[in-house]
């Protein structure tokens, strides 16, 4: 009964559901109250709600754009899965920002179906500690990651050896002081190399040029305010003043003889770096070759890698999509003024090292002493058990004792990311092989019939592979956003059942990508 602006739970959805015209479960209520969007009252030991708090709700923020999602993506959207509490810090904690990589959910999804807690939608454990969980699509690590956090043993396996770099990367265990050695000695070197580099005092004059054309032409906050105001076309006033900056970069350029370009053009490092920036990258990556131990020598190489992909030949606008590469001053619509191109990595180089240590102690403090391993291979045919006892033979005496539990995986979706491509400058600099033709779904086969037909085959082949290795009475988590209906498909030609569903909205979506988007964790089982 309501007393005094107080609703039990069940009251609670009724009201929602007509104040906002959609359907609120009590689930939906539950789960306002566990992660504190409303507040927990209690009467004679039963739960109460006031309705004020979820006025309060739905007309905020949070409120407005669950409703807006709902409305967008159907009544069955988990809400509880959005993880809208969470800050982006939150979200990228720790080691899972070691490296960008397009594609990879975010680590409380992983936490919430591995850890051993339950809820209103979540109402059985799946996994305990010391379980071994599988991840046949591993990407960047997350679910290995997660993994040890809980106190899980882990298994990734990916066909990109890059990204089986980055995974065994953030799992790895590190002398801490010999790497912050090794840093410091890498950045003094660097250095010295471009101490009397005509590039430096090229790029502080052209600086100081830059900083008195913007402060004319693009006042902060004048520009924006006129903009918003819609006093400036930006477009006509930005191309205007582009081309009257121009003369004073060219005479610089000029002046300083400096190389805008290589004089190759064959390789991804060749056409989207500066000579002054592709010189410096190869001095580092020599400097890293030096380095004995071998676990330093590749977490090194990741802040190399990060730090070139954030040097390339681009606007800041397009760092996720390249055009065609930049090379002169241009007008950038995310900062409001003339931006140039990069002339040296040492600004990135040094940020990313100091931020990469700091993630790793980060983690460090929160792993288990449990077994995580990433191997490098097709998912579809590799023997797990011979090539994680070949790297690890107490892991793989583990394994072959005990077996996998289950798996929590993201496969690639079909016709959507090259997930080789986005990386090409690592491919080039470490010269790795590809294996582009073995990817499954391959952007460049689209989202045809055909593409749809050898995804399921695809993806079946990888399940029915992966369980010769797990227990009986497995648990399998895929992450996918199935608009193409094909996850039925792959359960049956897996001799599987899918049990269980849960639609979630992705709030976060890689650059920033606001449009309503939900995903679908299938829960699959023995048929």
């Amino acid at each position: 009964m309501t007393t005094a602006g107080l609703l039990t739970i069940k009251e609670a959805s009724e009201w929602a559901s007509n104040y906002i015209g959609k359907n609120v479960t009590p689930s939906n209520i539950a789960y306002l109250i566990q992660y504190g969007r409303i507040k927990k009252m209690e009467d004679n030991g039963s739960t109460q709600i006031s309705v004020a708090d979820l006025q309060d709700y739905y007309n905020s923020y949070h409120g407005s754009r669950e409703v807006n999602f709902k409305k967008r993506l159907g009544d069955d959207l988990n809400w509880a899965l959005s993880f809208d509490q969470y800050k982006e810090a939150e979200t990228t904690k720790h080691v899972h920002r070691l490296h960008p990589y397009k594609g990879k959910f975010i680590p409380q999804l992983v936490e919430y179906f591995l850890d051993n807690h339950t809820d209103a939608f979540k109402t059985e454990i799946y996994f305990d500690k010391g379980d071994i969980v599988l991840d046949p699509f591993s990407g960047s690590g997350t679910t290995m990651v997660q993994a040890c956090e809980l106190g899980m043993h882990a298994a990734g396996i990916d066909i990109s050896a890059f990204n089986t770099l980055i995974g065994n990367c953030k799992v790895a265990k590190y002398d801490m002081a010999d790497l912050q050695n090794e840093i410091g000695r890498i950045t003094r070197r660097l250095a010295n190399f471009i101490a009397n580099s005509k590039a430096i005092e090229f790029e502080e004059k052209l600086l100081r040029e830059l900083y008195v054309f913007n402060n004319q032409y693009f006042p902060v906050p004048d520009y924006k305010y006129r903009l918003r105001k819609g006093e400036i076309n930006e477009t006509e006033y930005a191309t205007e003043k582009e081309k009257l900056f121009l003369p004073i970069y060219n005479r610089l350029v000029n002046e300083y003889n400096i190389q805008l370009r290589q004089e190759k053009n064959e390789t991804f490092l060749d056409k989207w770096y500066s000579q002054h920036i592709r010189n410096e990258i190869d001095f580092v990556f020599n400097e890293i070759k030096k380095i004995g131990n071998i676990t330093n020598k590749k977490i090194i190489s990741i802040i190399l890698s990060r730090t070139i992909r954030s040097c390339r030949a681009t606007t800041h606008a397009d760092l996720a999509t390249l055009l065609e590469p930049v090379t002169t001053t241009y007008y950038c619509r995310k900062h409001g003024k003339i931006c140039k191109p990069l002339f040296s990595i040492m600004k990135w180089w040094k940020t990313y090292s100091m931020d990469t240590i700091s993630r790793l102690q980060q983690f460090d403090r929160l792993r288990t002493d449990t077994f995580q391993i990433c191997l490098t291979g097709d998912s579809r045919n590799i023997d797990i058990l011979e090539q994680v006892g070949k790297k690890n033979p107490a892991f793989g005496q583990l394994i072959e004792n005990k077996k996998i539990k289950g798996i929590f995986s993201s496969p690639p979706y079909v016709g959507l990311i090259d997930y080789h491509e986005q990386h090409a400058y690592a491919y080039d600099l470490f010269g790795f092989e590809r294996q582009d033709d073995l990817e499954i779904g391959p952007l460049c086969k689209r989202q045809t019939k055909e593409a749809q037909s050898n995804y399921i085959l695809g993806i079946s082949n990888v399940l029915n592979n992966c369980k010769r290795f797990l227990v009986d009475d497995y648990n399998i988590f895929l992450v996918a956003n199935d608009k193409y209906n094909m996850y039925p498909g792959i359960a049956e030609k897996a001799g599987m059942k899918i049990v269980n569903q849960f639609k979630r909205p992705v709030l976060n979506r890689t650059e920033k990508d606001k449009t309503a988007y939900s995903e679908t964790i299938f829960h699959l089982k023995k048929k």
